[in-house]
């Protein structure tokens, strides 16, 4: 049985993983799922013709940008046969944690690009999800960490093969300063939903509160808490970790909480 866990967002500079944790002997989900993804800097495309998969190759764009010899994929998501989307992190030639997002387009990887770039004050930042609802068109979140130092949770869309400006969602919430979206799930073009975490419970602004947010024909909203999980997470440390979509306004999420400060539960949630 694990401790109370407190997640928070690893110091500029080390190797990208999203979380360390303090007073815990392991880490919540979405650390879990950090410490199991690759670490391997080179990209694989999608599967070749007749279901054999091509060789690896590093990810285009990533050379020129990655100076500081730090980066991995976190997230792939396909919206039909040789048209997808992957989003991770690069270290740059200050050692700054940068958030990139890379498009294929009929079995041809583009060049990868920077987001969030001008809300990373503090050089700290990384795509942790991403997801396609079609061609083209996808929706991926992560965290950066903003002038004053706190890690905020943002979102950023890809519409008709362009991607858009990344967008804060939490601020309003995140009066602790610790804030990520861990997962993303994309029914349609433009419509999206995504679950994470925030501190900033009244009274106790370092605990995690489970949020959600939805993007709505291309526009996201602002993230919430998820309804009913103030009551449950008695212990002070509440999580989402998987949100799925079946339709635009049907969608369920799923994570965690803590009952006592030692005591974990699950929880799930649905809109629709």
């Amino acid at each position: 049985m694990r401790n109370h866990p407190i997640a928070t967002v690893l110091s500029a500079g080390t190797v990208p993983a999203l979380f360390l944790l303090l007073g815990a002997a392991a880490p919540p989900s979405l650390p879990r799922a950090a410490a199991a993804a690759t670490r391997a800097v080179a990209g694989s495309r999608a599967a070749a013709p007749e279901g054999t998969w091509g060789k690896a190759e590093q990810v285009p764009g990533t050379a020129a940008l990655n100076t500081g010899g730090a980066a991995e994929v976190r997230s792939v998501s396909c919206g039909s046969a040789g048209n997808c989307g992957a989003g991770g992190t690069y270290g740059d030639r200050s050692g700054h944690g940068q958030a990139f997002v890379i498009s294929e387009v009929n079995g041809t990887w583009g060049t990868a690009r920077q987001v969030a770039g001008t809300l990373n004050t503090r050089g700290n930042a990384q795509i942790y999800t991403l997801s396609c609802g079609s061609p083209g068109n996808c929706g991926a979140g992560g965290y950066y960490r903003d002038s004053s130092g706190h890690y905020q949770a943002f979102v950023v869309t890809e519409h008709n093969g362009a991607w858009g400006r990344a967008r804060e969602v939490a601020a309003a919430l995140n009066t602790g300063g610790n804030a990520a979206i861990g997962s993303v799930s994309c029914a349609s073009a433009g419509n999206c939903s995504a679950g994470g975490f925030y501190a900033g419970a009244a009274g106790h602004p370092r605990q995690l509160q489970a949020l959600v947010v939805d993007e709505v024909h291309g526009s996201w909203g602002n993230a919430t808490e998820v309804p009913g999980t103030a009551a449950l997470n008695q212990g002070g440390n509440a999580v989402v970790e998987s949100v799925s979509c079946a339709s635009a306004r049907h969608c369920s999420a799923g994570g965690y909480y803590f009952h006592t400060s030692s005591i974990q539960q699950t929880f799930v949630a649905s809109k629709g």
